[in-house]
């Protein structure tokens, strides 16, 4: 997986794979990261030269992670819920040390197993990202400036503010989107993969055609060529990250360059976590609950159970109570 995390989105996307489970990670670690493209990995290894498993899944279903359990450096699963119904999915490695090339390279899921399931479920339209008014311009004195007599024109020339405070915000902010812009609305770019540009496209593409090549004629000449191109492949990769890395740090000097770091800071944390946000609860028994209903019902429960259950403190007070009843 080591930089081939991009190489292996873009193969998702393209073939139209939600859900992939890759083994011989050899990365050391217990972690979730995100690899581009809108597609997360979670991941387990305890030696990073050998071994490794791991999940990626699609953005969409990030969200309906309930549980990841990760067994060993070949073991793995996760646990999804999606419209009520629980799905898991585990990923196995059976590792080949020791075997031939030849035997390694018919063994490996470079040839990938597809599975194709049919779930009737109600797929939610992605909702569009908010268009935002850029109001951190006005700590730009000329922005600040100039929004303060648009405003004023706006306003009619008034000093003072209108008593129709709904009118007056209404005037605010169109005077801010006028003056200010508003966001884009399109999709943030990934910060884990800034690096990934057309020239490792390029090579990746390269790559590619090279091993289909070699699959239909397994000639050494063909072997070789697939061989060359995965070592340039990762010498671009390394030259682009490099690249990318040394304009950030340029950049670190400036207060634009510091609040990159803290998005990219702010962006692994959130995407090292394996679950975003609690879908469900389970009942007395342990079973998970799904239906709104039930959640409800389960909550309500919980809540009578709290609010009419005595305290020790309760219980002392009114052991008291009844022995000074008795003693008089």
């Amino acid at each position: 997986m080591t930089g081939k995390g991009r190489e292996l989105a873009d193969m998702m996307e393209r073939r139209k794979v939600d859900i992939l489970c890759v083994q011989e990670t050899r990365w050391k670690g217990s972690k979730a990261r995100s690899i581009g493209a809108g597609f997360k990995l979670f991941y387990y290894g305890v030696d990073s030269k050998r071994n490794g498993v791991g999940e990626v899944l699609k953005e969409e279903f990030v969200r309906n992670v309930l549980e990841v359990k990760r067994v060993s450096d070949r073991v793995m699963s996760l646990k999804l819920e999606i419209e009520g119904v629980m799905l898991n999915v585990v990923s196995g490695y059976a590792p080949q040390v020791g075997c031939e090339l030849e035997e390694k390279e018919r063994f490996w899921q470079h040839r990938m197993v597809v599975c194709r399931m049919t779930l009737m479920v109600c797929k939610k339209k992605r909702s569009e990202i908010e268009k935002k008014t850029k109001w951190w311009k006005l700590k730009r004195e000329e922005c600040c400036e100039e929004f303060r007599q648009k405003l004023r024109q706006a306003l009619g020339g008034q000093v003072l503010l209108p008593d129709d405070w709904e009118t007056t915000a209404e005037v605010i902010r169109e005077t801010g989107r006028k003056v200010l812009g508003v966001s884009s609305g399109r999709r943030k770019e990934d910060k884990e993969t800034w690096w990934w540009n057309e020239e490792v496209q390029d090579s990746i593409q390269r790559k590619r055609l090279a091993k289909k090549k070699w699959d239909m004629d397994r000639t050494e000449e063909n072997r070789q060529e697939y061989k060359e191109l995965q070592r340039r492949v990762k010498r671009e990769v390394s030259k682009a990250k490099q690249k990318a890395y040394d304009e950030l740090y340029t950049r670190l000097d400036t207060r634009e360059g510091e609040k990159d770091l803290y998005r990219l800071a702010r962006q692994r944390d959130r995407d090292g976590k394996d679950v975003q946000q609690v879908r469900v609860i389970k009942d007395r028994d342990g079973r998970v609950l799904t239906s709104e209903e039930s959640v409800q019902r389960r909550w309500k429960e919980y809540f009578e159970e709290l609010m009419n259950e005595e305290n020790e403190r309760g219980k002392k007070s009114r052991r008291g109570e009844l022995c000074g009843t008795e003693s008089r």
